[in-house]
């Protein structure tokens, strides 16, 4: 992987996790276009979803039930092949940690988001 490829990886994933906390709909539409494929997947414990519409529709639902709400990137992006994993935080307009967890996702050949699944919390105990 070159640093372009790299930086056009993290670019891909912080629009991402941008749009997550984008109160604007206009704007939102274009970082969830800039980061994703048209018919790319999110999926987490609560959510599956598929296409722009779907994914802008389940944004304003979470920004309706945790208003202010921004996500930020906590870890470096490990890669291989197409896919990565990241580590996040979900953070409330008085900069408290509401939620945390890790995404493991794929990439198309153009870099965009393919799919996303979401993990909550800290990985269980062994």
């Amino acid at each position: 992987m070159t640093n372009a490829t790299a930086i056009n990886v993290a670019e891909t994933v912080d629009t991402y996790l941008a749009s997550l906390g984008q109160a604007d709909p206009a704007a939102r539409a274009a970082m969830i276009a800039t980061a994703w494929t048209p018919n790319g997947r999110y999926v987490d414990p609560a959510r599956d979803v598929t296409g722009a519409e779907a994914m802008e529709a389940t944004i304003a639902g979470v920004q309706e039930h945790t208003p202010g709400a921004t996500f930020r990137r906590t870890t470096g992006i490990d890669q291989h092949h197409e896919y990565l994993r990241f580590g996040w935080e979900m953070v409330g307009p008085d900069g408290a940690v509401v939620l945390a967890g890790i995404d493991v996702g794929s990439l198309s050949e153009d870099g965009k988001l393919k799919g996303i699944c979401g993990f909550f919390g800290d990985l269980p105990a062994a």
